[in-house]
């Protein structure tokens, strides 16, 4: 199958590639990159130089990523709508990994990104692509619309529990942890080494971060959610929390988890704390839950890789699902660790 991928020269494009070269039925003919048109990605990306020796970067234009039976579109945000829009009137099987269309509403996209939608005429329209929990709608789906990292996170986490009705009344909070390769790879002096290192930062707290809604819409609740920047280069680890509701224990609350995911390919649901490092560079997500019995409150963890579970390899596994083809196909489920 011919497949372009759009974005192809940040951390999440190269994510992409990296998945896409190891996939039985996937064969990339196509990748944009602005910034580096006409430059190989060999040499720009010399970890995929093995994979791709030849292939070297188009512009990012419709007209690039025309004959493509599937396109990843891994612009930043803001940035997507309009290529998909013009992808759309073609038979292209389009996976945006943007946040262009992962909101429902209009009114909630001004909202929370304080403008107007680049292209309306699209909201609404893109499947939601976490395949644990809208595998059937991605059957056969054209358009998709990836999760953001930390909303995969915690949904994964919290929505079993909250499906069990073992979570009281009242709002979820969301206290996370991502690495630096969740800001994407364009400058920024926050990213900078000195002053990463050695320090933890949270953000997102005056006007609330943009990945709120989409753990609302998910979740039913209202989220009071943290997002931290810490050093390390990817991976992310959600803590959720919630009063849990009269009777709920730890072993109803793991037994929720593993009748939720006992099934999944990419979910493992244990008893220890989950460690982001387990699961890097791969699609898979560890969860965990706990009621505290002091308090009365319950507690949900998952650990995934940001730019896997959190992005690439769970484009690749919603692209997929949407044609077909084994669910696991171009996906690693060994972590890469020490």
């Amino acid at each position: 199958m011919r497949v372009g991928v759009a974005g192809a020269s940040g951390y999440v494009g190269r994510e992409l590639l990296r998945y896409a070269a190891s996939h039985p039925h996937y064969d990339v003919a196509v990748a944009t990159a602005e910034r580096h048109v006409g430059g190989r990605v060999a040499s720009h990306a010399p970890s995929l130089a093995a994979a791709y020796p030849d292939l070297t970067y188009a512009a990012t234009s419709p007209a690039a990523l025309e004959g493509c039976e599937l396109v990843f579109v891994a612009l930043p945000h803001g940035g997507s709508a309009a290529l998909v829009a013009a992808l759309r009137a073609t038979s292209t099987v389009v996976v945006d990994l943007g946040a262009d269309l992962r909101l429902a509403d209009l009114a909630a996209w001004a909202t929370w990104y304080g403008t107007d939608h680049p292209a309306p005429e699209l909201v609404g329209q893109a499947v939601y692509g976490l395949v644990e929990r809208h595998r059937g709608s991605l059957k056969g789906a054209s358009l998709v619309a990836v999760p953001g990292c930390y909303p995969t996170a915690a949904v994964l986490a919290m929505g079993p529990l909250l499906d069990a009705g073992l979570v009281g009344a009242g709002p979820v909070v969301v206290d996370a942890m991502s690495g630096a390769s969740g800001a994407g790879s364009g400058l920024s002096d926050a990213l900078h080494y000195p002053a990463l290192a050695d320090d933890v930062t949270a953000y997102g707290l005056a006007a609330a971060h943009r990945h709120t809604p989409e753990m609302e819409g998910e979740l039913g609740r209202d989220v009071l959610f943290t997002p931290h920047l810490v050093p390390m280069d990817r991976g992310l680890l959600a803590t959720c929390a919630a009063p849990a509701s009269v009777g709920a224990d730890t072993a109803a609350a793991i037994g929720a988890l593993r009748d939720a995911y006992d099934r999944e390919p990419f979910v493992v649901v244990t008893e220890d704390p989950p460690r982001p490092k387990d699961v890097r560079g791969t699609n898979v997500a560890h969860v965990t839950a706990c009621v505290d019995p002091r308090t009365g409150w319950l507690r949900a963890l998952c650990a995934i890789d940001n730019l896997g579970k959190g992005a690439a390899g769970q484009a690749i596994q919603c692209a997929n699902v949407a044609l077909g083809v084994a669910e696991e196909d171009g996906l690693a489920l060994g972590g890469v660790t020490p």
